[in-house]
């Protein structure tokens, strides 16, 4: 089993849904599954120090239970592009912190579930886009489709970028994001046969979605 890094088609495709979903999914197999989350911003102050939603419901779906500052190395309070909020913490997103926290998760799990953040070419820094960090940590990428109008164009223009800068498309996992979309059955059939990968995955539209819950709908790639 290899670890995974997933990204998404934009902001609010179900990335940390999906990558909850393929930690539960590996655990059910009996696999130590951990996720992490490099980067977030958007975090909250708490006892234990700045905390991330998204990276918390990553640490409750994990076993073995990371430490949030591996899981997390980078916390970034102000909901903004990690450029923009990196520096309005006065800090510098790099790649040396994220790839020693990796490594350390990896040694306590059989996979580790890295989750991207916004779209796949959304920069980290001036100077670290999540490619490098892919490239880094020779991981396998998972791509999350927000089914919505104007997936075909955005999932599409993600898997060919993929692709293009040098990384593996492992498979896409379908999320239904948006309840009243049109078509959702003939969209996925067109995603089913342009998408140069395997759906792993659908996600249908749900109020209160349990990751737990959700895991017999993929497949490991």
């Amino acid at each position: 089993m290899r670890s995974l890094f997933v990204t998404g088609t934009d902001t609010g495709a179900g990335k940390t849904l999906a990558s909850a979903t393929l930690l539960h999914a590996a655990r059910a197999r009996g696999l130590r599954a951990i996720g992490m989350k490099p980067v977030a911003s958007g975090c909250e102050s708490m006892p234990g120090g700045w905390r991330n939603a998204d990276a918390l419901a990553l640490q409750s779906a994990s076993e073995p239970r990371p430490v949030y500052e591996d899981l997390n190395p980078f916390a970034l309070p102000e909901p903004l592009a990690p450029e923009l909020a990196s520096r309005a913490a006065g800090i510098e997103v790099t790649a040396e912190p994220i790839l020693a926290a990796f490594a350390r998760l990896s040694t306590h799990a059989d996979m580790v579930v890295v989750e991207g953040v916004g779209g796949w070419a959304a920069p980290l820094s001036a100077t670290l886009d999540q490619r490098d960090l892919v490239r880094a940590m020779r991981l396998p990428v998972v791509l999350v489709v927000g089914l919505r109008l104007g997936c075909l164009n955005h999932a599409r223009l993600t898997a060919d970028a993929i692709r293009a800068d040098g990384c593996e498309l492992a498979g896409w996992i379908a999320c239904g994001v948006d309840p009243l979309m049109a078509c959702r059955e003939e969209n996925l059939a067109l995603l089913d046969a342009r998408l140069p990968a395997p759906r792993l995955g659908y996600l249908p539209p749900m109020a209160d979605p349990q990751p737990v819950e959700l895991a017999h709908r993929i497949l490991l790639p």
